[in-house]
């Protein structure tokens, strides 16, 4: 048993550690696979909806975050009142539009 113990710690202290260099190059690798996975594409999207919230005007045919889909009647800085439906309208944030339909879509529907 006590050869095996002995071996266990020789071959511990004849180990070599990496050096500064290998430690700052995988931080390198971490941050790199960081920014290309995550945060490039996500500011990517963030810019997109920034411009598709400026693009809104008067008329548009929007989606919202919940389903809903209306025309859009007026623009309150933040806000947009939608109508839904014939006299059902609904104030909602600018910021929850998902996306803006072709003209038309909501007669179609």
């Amino acid at each position: 048993m006590s050869l095996f113990i002995a071996t266990a710690h020789a071959a511990g202290e004849s180990a070599s550690q990496p050096g500064l260099m290998a430690n700052v190059l995988m931080i390198a690798v971490f941050v790199a696979i960081f920014y290309f996975l995550i945060w490039r594409p996500q500011s990517k999207r963030a810019k997109e909806h920034r411009s598709l919230i400026e693009s809104l005007g008067v008329g548009s045919e929007v989606v919202f975050a919940g389903g809903l889909m209306g025309k859009i009647t007026k623009l309150e800085g933040d806000f947009a009142v939608v109508e839904l439906s014939r006299g059902v309208e609904v104030k909602v944030q600018r910021a929850s539009v998902v996306s803006v339909l072709p003209e038309g879509t909501l007669n179609s529907l």
